[in-house]
């Protein structure tokens, strides 16, 4: 009898899981992402696009939760697949060019973060992005112009105030970058702690030698 039970309720649970909707485990995906487990999160999630295949927006949270689980090629993946379905979808394309801006592919970032602006010109991310790309291309009058947008755009956020404070380095105008650096810290005084700073810069887009180089210039 209680191996008949076990089965029973064992029988239901899979007929349970299998009756979620793709809403139902985005919200599970969603959950499990907040709670720290991305690996269940994107178990989740690809439950979530088999479930409903045509819908965008599974693909662009797979996409991204990939991204954060540091599973770059399959987070691209998923990102096409929702601008497959969706061309002019902006997540889609903002999340695609951060992947390629992280892994160091420039020219794809830029195009992906130029088409978001086209069709979101008041969105803060693909400019902030863009002045990330352009500063790491050495094109600082690019870099100047995306930073100041971004920062018109996000005044309170410290991370166009960085990439600007970088692009008027790059510039050689050290007045100006001594003031975004200002404007930086009075929005998030954790950045002066050494170790948040790398790891929030790094979540934030930096790489590597634009971190090195904030550190260089930092003066609490």
């Amino acid at each position: 009898m209680k191996v008949r039970g076990f089965l029973v309720v064992w029988l239901w649970s899979v007929g349970a899981a299998g009756a979620q909707t793709a809403v139902e485990w985005r919200q599970m995906g969603l959950a499990r992402r907040a709670q720290g487990d991305t690996l269940g999160a994107i178990a989740a999630l690809e439950r979530a696009v088999t479930a409903e295949p045509q819908n965008p927006t599974g693909y662009v949270l797979l996409g991204w939760t990939q991204h954060l689980a540091g599973q770059s090629e399959p987070a691209a993946r998923s990102l096409w697949q929702a601008i497959a379905r969706h061309p002019t979808h902006i997540e889609a394309f903002q999340a695609l060019g951060i992947v390629y801006l992280v892994r160091g592919e420039l020219t794809p970032a830029i195009w992906s973060h130029l088409w978001a602006a086209l069709w979101n010109p008041q969105g803060d991310i693909a400019p902030y992005n863009l002045s990330l790309a352009y500063h790491r291309q050495g094109l600082p009058t690019l870099a100047l112009a995306y930073g100041q947008r971004a920062a018109t755009l996000a005044p309170d956020n410290p991370h166009p105030w960085l990439a600007l404070a970088l692009a008027h380095h790059q510039d050689g105008n050290g007045a100006a970058m001594v003031a975004a650096l200002r404007n930086a810290q009075r929005h998030q005084a954790a950045l002066n702690d050494p170790a948040f700073r790398r790891e929030d810069l790094t979540y934030a887009g930096f790489d590597a030698a634009q971190i090195a180089q904030i550190n260089r210039l930092w003066t609490p």
